[in-house]
């Protein structure tokens, strides 16, 4: 199993059992809550579209910062032949949000670049983005995949910094609609059920009653309500 794919098995059980949120928003009279939907965010009632607003008009990384996230993203999760890569699914704007709305994210990652700048300016006498690409996977592998036995002190900040941005990575992307998609999450579908199959009922002597397999097995009636009688016998 690829890295790709191993990291896709580690979103599905959380991805499949949350409820998205629709697009749309529901409409009320209530003046508290905001209908607009031209952004294409879903309803929010008026304090959280102020907070919204205010997150949205400030911007926390620099340039340089922008485009180390960027990198370490399309590292964490490039394009394949059949889904983009992290930044066409524009995690780097998921985590520059999140970073705001959840400050405590923001020293670990402002430092942690850093850090990361640090050790590739002392090993390659540049800035991380300015690496090779062999370089900057050299680096990401001694932070991403370090050996218990070995882990230094001195790499620490870096591990620990790594382990956020691969989780908000991996986070901003399977709840976009490329992830979704990608990881093949149809959400809350109704099921089918014809019956017993033939050869079980056959193993059993058995066999339905024909009144009551077209009043339940019927698929064409399954839109149908239930009507019964005053006795509680099912009519149709």
């Amino acid at each position: 199993m690829d890295r790709r794919a191993s990291l896709k098995s580690l979103m599905v059980a959380s991805v499949a059992g949350a409820a998205f949120v629709s697009t749309t928003g529901c409409k009320t009279e209530s003046t508290n809550v905001s209908v607009e939907t031209n952004d294409g965010l879903y309803g929010r009632i008026g304090s959280e579209k102020e907070w919204d607003d205010e997150v949205m008009s400030k911007t926390y990384f620099t340039e340089h910062e922008a485009q180390t996230i960027a990198t370490l993203c399309d590292i964490i999760l490039p394009a394949t032949d059949s889904a983009g890569s992290a930044t066409d699914a524009a995690v780097p704007a998921f985590i520059e949000f999140i970073v705001k709305d959840l400050p405590n994210n923001q020293l670990p990652l402002r430092g942690g670049i850093a850090w990361l700048d640090g050790l590739s300016r002392s090993r390659y006498d540049a800035t991380f983005i300015d690496c090779t690409t062999d370089q900057q996977i050299e680096i990401i592998e001694d932070i991403a995949y370090p050996d218990p036995d070995k882990k230094k002190l001195d790499m620490a900040v870096g591990i620990s910094f790594f382990d956020r941005i691969r989780n908000l990575t991996m986070t901003g992307y399977y709840t976009s609609q490329m992830g979704i998609k990608d990881l093949g999450y149809k959400g809350n579908v109704p099921n089918v059920w014809d019956g017993v199959p033939s050869e079980v009922l056959a193993a059993h002597d058995v066999d339905y009653d024909a009144e009551w397999l077209s009043k339940c097995v019927d698929q064409s009636k399954r839109e149908d309500i239930a009507e019964w009688d005053d006795d509680m016998n099912l009519i149709t």
